[in-house]
């Protein structure tokens, strides 16, 4: 038996009965809900079934998504090469999390997956695939079974499938709670900006009332986006109500040429209101909250935490110890950021919290000023002194 990851697309639609065919096995199609907003459940069971799927399951997982991958992204500030906040990155292992349950609850020997051999995604499932569940199988219809678009069509019409096989979307788009991506079509052609029909996330940041700002504070404990405006709010609806708000404005907009991890440099175009707002104030908070040598580490820890995820390492066991030494820093990371939303930017205007670092008195160079300049003298003395014992040396010597 096979268990497919459904998109209820034309390529995982012809792949349920495509993989009957070539293997002679039965598929059961399974469809993880991060926000896609797609289709009804409904119509996925339907269409799954009239395809020949042997049962459809779609699974709800916009919270779990929400609390176990999106909220750690914020603690780890992850954007990818300085950009890019994971929005399909962070999808795919709750994905399989769900395929392997269901792969070992049906007695399943396969799963199976509707990824291109170009992509970051085949290696994304794959990998999480045999972190999990070492003894199954991986198939991938697109790549493994030679499926083109006009193959497919052909296949879905001999085999009278009830799937659209006439219209084209112009782009390659995965959408979730997270955000959005887009790529191929025009875009891959450097020269050509990204057309407004593109953006649905997200307002032009020059739109009417896009320059008006909007004032949201956010409330945090132990890293975590708890409230907003003190209203507690879930993970969920937290990500919801940034999505609604900062995309009014404009912000979380990015078109960039990344690194796939397969070799390849590919032009995305990105959405993420929500995770470009709220990264930016946990990373505001814990400039006010994290001593310096322990920020200054986690800055290199959360670039290698964000490749992790990026490459399909989720379930790695660096990822797993990176992951404590993360939540570890998150201890004193609690109070308000507040952020004005306008033009395309989420700018932090106000910082408040119990447990900051900040001292007015030892920063202050007005009256109250508790800082005794006469250390500094002493201090330059010894913290300089090394270099000037090589210089003299190098000059001694000649090497200069």
């Amino acid at each position: 038996m096979i268990v497919l990851a459904y998109s209820g697309g034309l390529d995982t639609s012809v792949a349920i009965e495509w993989m009957k065919q070539a293997t002679g096995k039965e598929v059961i199609a399974v469809a993880v809900d991060v926000g896609q907003q797609g289709e009804t459940p409904e119509i996925l069971r339907e269409r799954g079934l009239a395809c020949g799927a042997k049962e459809v399951i779609v699974i709800d997982a916009k919270e779990e998504f929400a609390k176990e991958y999106c909220m750690p992204a914020i603690k780890a500030n992850a954007l990818y090469e300085k950009k890019y906040p994971l929005v399909s990155a962070l999808s795919r292992p709750l994905i399989v999390k769900h395929l392997v349950a269901i792969a070992k609850q049906y007695g399943a020997d396969t799963v199976a997956h509707g990824c291109t051999g170009k992509g970051n995604d085949q290696v994304r499932f794959e990998v999480s695939i045999t972190s999990l569940a070492p003894e199954l199988k991986c198939i991938a219809p697109v790549r493994d079974l030679a499926m083109t678009r006009e193959k497919e069509i052909d296949f879905a019409i001999k085999n009278n499938l009830p799937i659209d096989v006439t219209h084209k979307n112009p782009y390659s788009i995965d959408q979730n709670v997270w955000g959005k991506a887009v790529e191929t079509g025009y875009l891959e052609d450097l020269a050509n900006a990204p057309k407004e029909d593109l953006y649905t996330y997200t307002k032009s940041p020059i739109a009417e009332g896009a320059n008006v700002p909007d004032i949201a504070t956010i409330t945090f404990e132990k890293g975590e986006p708890v409230a907003i405006d003190g209203v507690k709010l879930s993970p969920l609806q937290i990500i919801e109500q940034m999505n609604e708000r900062a995309g009014a404005k404009g912000i979380g907009r990015i078109d960039m040429v990344e690194d796939r991890l397969v070799g390849i440099k590919s032009r995305e175009v990105y959405e993420s209101p929500a995770g470009i707002a709220l990264i930016t104030a946990h990373d505001a908070l814990e400039n006010v909250t994290v001593e310096r040598e322990l920020a200054r580490f986690k800055n290199q820890v959360d670039t290698r935490w964000t490749e992790l995820a990026y490459d399909g390492q989720w379930n790695s066991q660096l990822k797993h110890s990176l992951d404590a030494f993360i939540e570890d820093t998150q201890r004193a990371v609690n109070g308000d950021i507040t952020i004005s939303m306008a033009g395309g930017l989420a700018t932090v205007i106000a910082r408040k919290s119990d447990t900051s670092l900040y001292d007015f008195n030892l920063a202050t160079y007005d009256e109250g000023d508790s800082f005794d300049q006469s250390f500094a003298k002493g201090f330059i003395e010894i913290y300089g002194l090394s270099s000037k014992v090589a210089t003299s040396r190098d000059q001694r010597a000649g090497l200069k």
